[in-house]
């Protein structure tokens, strides 16, 4: 009879961690599918995914260093290549300063960034001491983008209303934070065991704020609508897929207004 070891328990979540952080990287869709409905970005930015395929390239990076890192260059690679196909559609139907933006985004984080840490870990480290850096790196990468739902949270609580927060958006994210905490404490990876704690801690945070507020009455509810979020996922979306985002309408900057006649800036962090 087979035994059950601390690895299967580990594969078993690394797949359950792929499948969740798979179901993430695809929750931009159906804003993909109205961007190309209507041939426009119409305010959308492009900056969460480019964060988002930040994150996917520098855990693959982390992965090949490492040794079984299996499970992260399978999700990542997917990543990657889902992220790519965002921002290539953003980039057909985004108006001209928007594709200035963007690609000067991509130049700076995506190759500039991305390229220096390469090379920077390549040239003054080596072994396990390159892993250990880029595990750190991607840590704190990771840990920032967590953070990046605190702007969501605080509209929550001002406006007491959680249109700009889905529910289901919170529970998968947390349930990728779990799945990515287990495998890795259970590979005994604490690069990606760590930063979920702060991913699980938020997305409990986010839901209990939805269960609060989900049948709060509105009595100033702001017509703006917010961009992207990046969570993502996205790094939910990955060791921390993070990710990423939900679909939100654009801004109109011509309403900037609540029916209480009261301004209300955007409080979205895309990274």
């Amino acid at each position: 009879m087979a035994t059950i070891t601390v690895h299967h328990i580990a594969i078993a979540f690394g797949i359950l961690g792929n499948i969740v952080s798979f179901m993430v990287y695809l929750a931009p869709l159906p804003t993909f599918y109205r961007i190309y409905r209507k041939k426009s970005t119409e305010g959308f930015q492009a900056i969460p995914y480019a964060v988002a395929l930040f994150s996917a390239m520098l855990l693959l990076y982390y992965a090949f260093l490492k040794t079984n890192g299996f499970m992260l260059i399978t999700i990542n690679s997917i990543g990657c290549a889902i992220e790519a196909t965002y921002l290539t559609m953003y980039m057909v139907y985004a108006p001209k300063e928007a594709k200035i933006f963007t690609l000067k985004l991509l130049l700076l984080f995506n190759v500039g960034l991305y390229g220096l840490i390469i090379l920077l870990t390549f040239l003054f480290s080596e072994g396990s001491r390159r892993v250990s850096t880029v595990g750190w790196i991607c840590a704190v990468f990771s840990v920032s983008v967590f953070a990046a739902p605190l702007s969501i949270m605080r509209l929550v609580i001002r406006t007491k209303s959680v249109e700009y927060m889905p529910f289901s958006l919170s529970f998968f994210l947390t349930l990728c934070a779990i799945m990515w905490f287990f495998y890795g404490l259970l590979i005994k990876d604490f690069y990606i065991a760590l930063p979920n704690v702060f991913g699980f801690a938020f997305g409990i945070a986010q839901m209990i704020l939805y269960i609060i507020y989900k049948d709060a009455k509105k009595d100033c509810v702001p017509e703006i609508k917010l961009h992207e979020l990046a969570t993502v996922i996205e790094l939910s979306t990955s060791e921390n897929p993070k990710m990423h985002q939900s679909e939100s309408q654009p801004v109109d900057t011509a309403t900037n207004q609540g029916v209480c006649n009261k301004p209300v800036e955007p409080s979205e962090n895309n990274v």
